[in-house]
């Protein structure tokens, strides 16, 4: 009866199973991107073991049932080989824990020392019990072996550490990644109960798969877009910091399509068509990612692409092709890996820089000289962050200049549009064309806004006491900052803590583009028009003008922009536009205020156009506010 080595009857087909489900697994992490993360090398050996511990399973089975006395010596070797296995996993599953958990080394050391503990203590028996003989009496009563018992201890004290371990660190997991786990080994648990009351063997290594396939799909499955293939910008991170820690370049290529820049926005299907031919036609290797709804980046490696050159070439030249059949607008950004931006994942953050300084439906190689002013960018970011937070009224950073407004019925100068400026130590003077655009993009601007208010009323009140004849002064307020519940109410405190008069300051804004907006911006202007503030609407003719919505805004003055006195310039037909439009608004009780003067005939072109106000060069470029006192005259 030396053939029956187990009482209980085994078949392969549960440990086939297993060494296919691992292969299925090994198949799809070598045909996607995964995060390479200490954690999922662990993940790595997890898998590794489950296949040891499956082919030593039907490898010791099969040389028992077969009854040869040749091979029988083998077996004790092999039973030993494939407990170790077994509990090798019971180890990894507790160093897998507290990896992704992120114990603490202190808190996790009496866990892996107890894992550790078990293990040799474990092997170490069933070593010891085979070399003393108890195999051979059981094969000769067909009894099983006697040291299985050892087996059943071992798990018994694997699995009170891991539900001891995950008790203590419940706080640490998200709830349904924690039942996941918890599940996955019930169900272990429960299947490895059944087999024994069945007196089984076949699913002993399925039931130490379970938690394997949970970890897999909670902790390592791929953020892959179903539509366009492209995965989230978290695993863009992990890809960036592996090429960097093993010092391999790549090259990137990024497309941003303002179209589908938002929620809800999604390109056609025929577009995600293109982006899933592009992410595996042209380059060997690369990946996709999803900065955005409408920001795509693709990695090149570039080892596997060594003619990466002519290959981007080829993909460029197609795109332009693609545009012309599609026509939606693009910034196509191309560069290769630099350790400055890969050491610290910055990647998303860079590329958007130099969005901010490309035209629209443009393809730029990323220079030397980027990463400089990526930096400076960085710098001007820290700085409004620290504005933002300090909200200081009197933040010397925040400078105001202000560029005098010629009055045509006066012939003085006695109103002024305020300008914001930045004196920063490491940038020196920055423009609003550099940190307007970062401000409103970061929620900051509001705070600037409200400097810029609290300055410009103190210096128009230092002009008042001083005796000079001051109209009034605008300042520039985003349309964004209108949807905050607190708007008016800062304005008006701001405005009557300096003890001027509401009439004194101005209010500029940018056409409304929404209903939204528009309704922000009607409830704001009736708002403050109570307390004497005058509002302008500021670079009419530029881009969107909708005229229904401008009469029915209480506007004082309409500022028109600078484009439109070119085009006047320019062409008789245009003159003729301009002109019906400013005497429309003239005979509707607006003044028109024309920006962007700068010499006679221009001033004299805007007189004849109904001009009430006139800004530009011609007068004067932008000066500290300190200098108004310069243009302005004296009460008689």
């Amino acid at each position: 009866m030396t053939n029956l080595i187990y009482t209980a009857d085994y078949y392969p087909v549960g440990d086939i199973v297993v060494v296919s489900i691992c292969f299925v697994m090994a198949v799809l992490m070598l045909f996607s991107y995964n995060r390479k993360s200490r954690s999922f090398k662990i993940f790595l050996g997890l898998i590794a073991m489950l296949v040891l511990a499956a082919n030593s399973n039907v490898t010791f089975n099969m040389l028992g049932l077969s009854g040869r006395p040749e091979v029988l010596k083998l077996i004790n070797p092999i039973r030993c080989f494939y407990h170790a296995c077994l509990f090798a996993i019971f180890v990894l599953y507790v160093v897998y824990i507290v990896e992704v958990t992120r114990l603490e080394r202190e808190k996790r050391r009496p866990y892996l020392i107890a894992a550790m503990a078990i293990f040799f203590a474990v092997v170490a028996t069933d070593i010891v019990t085979t070399v003393r003989g108890s195999t051979a009496v059981a094969i000769e009563q067909g009894v099983g072996f006697q040291s299985r018992h050892v087996f059943f201890y071992g798990y018994i004290a694997f699995v009170a550490l891991i539900a001891v371990l995950m008790a203590s660190i419940r706080n640490r997991l998200y709830r349904k990644v924690m039942l996941g786990f918890y599940g996955s080994m019930a169900i272990s648990f429960f299947i490895l109960l059944l087999q024994g009351l069945y007196r089984q063997s076949s699913f002993t290594v399925a039931t130490f798969l379970y938690p394997v396939i949970a970890m897999f799909y909670i902790m390592h499955s791929n953020p892959y877009d179903a539509s366009s293939g492209a995965m989230d910008s978290r695993s863009l991170d992990d890809l960036v910091k592996y090429d960097y820690q093993n010092k391999r370049d790549f090259l990137f290529m990024s497309l941003y399509m303002p179209d589908f820049d938002g929620e809800g926005r999604i390109p056609p299907e025929e577009v995600q068509a293109v982006i899933r031919d592009y992410s595996v036609r042209y380059f060997k290797g690369c990946t996709l990612f999803r900065i955005s709804s409408g920001h795509l980046l693709l990695l090149i490696p570039k080892k596997r692409n060594i003619d990466y050159e002519e290959r981007t070439h080829r993909i460029l030249t197609d795109f332009k092709a693609q545009y012309e059949r599609f026509k939606y607008d693009y910034k196509v950004v191309v560069g290769g890996s630099i350790p400055e931006i890969s050491e610290n994942n910055e990647y998303a953050d860079f590329i958007r820089g130099i969005h901010r300084d490309m035209d629209m439906n443009s393809i730029r190689w990323v220079k030397a000289d980027d990463v400089n002013r990526f930096r400076r960018y960085e710098l001007l970011q820290q700085a409004l962050a620290d504005i933002y937070a300090g909200y200081d009224l009197n933040d010397p950073r925040v400078l105001v200049y202000c560029q005098p407004v010629y009055n045509i019925r006066t012939g003085r100068y006695d109103t002024a549009e305020a300008l914001m400026r930045l004196e920063l130590e490491d940038l020196g003077m920055v423009f609003p064309n550099r940190f307007i655009p970062l401000a409103e993009e970061n929620g900051q601007i509001h705070v600037l806004t409200m400097i810029i208010l609290h300055k410009t009323c103190e210096a128009v009140r230092r002009l008042l006491e001083a005796g000079y004849d001051v109209c009034r002064v605008s300042v520039n307020v985003s349309a964004l900052e209108l949807k905050d519940a607190d708007f008016c109410e800062d304005v008006v405190g701001i405005i009557n803590r300096s003890g001027i008069p509401g009439d004194k300051i101005a209010i500029e804004l940018t056409e409304s583009r929404t209903d939204s907006d528009f309704d922000h911006m009607k409830q704001t202007i009736e708002a403050l028009r109570q307390h004497g503030i005058k509002f302008y609407l500021d670079d009419f003719g530029t881009g969107y003008s909708n005229m229904e919505r401008i009469m029915e805004l209480p506007f004082d003055i309409i500022k028109f922009d600078r484009s439109l006195v070119l085009a006047s310039e320019a062409s008789p037909r245009s003159r003729a536009i301009v002109l019906s439009l400013a005497n429309m608004f003239a005979g509707l009780d607006y003044s028109v205020l024309y920006e962007g003067v700068e010499k006679d005939s221009d001033e004299q072109m805007c007189i004849d156009m109904s001009a009430s106000y006139l800004q530009g060069y011609k007068y004067s470029r932008p000066v500290p506010i300190e200098r108004l006192e310069d243009y302005f005259s004296r009460k008689t």
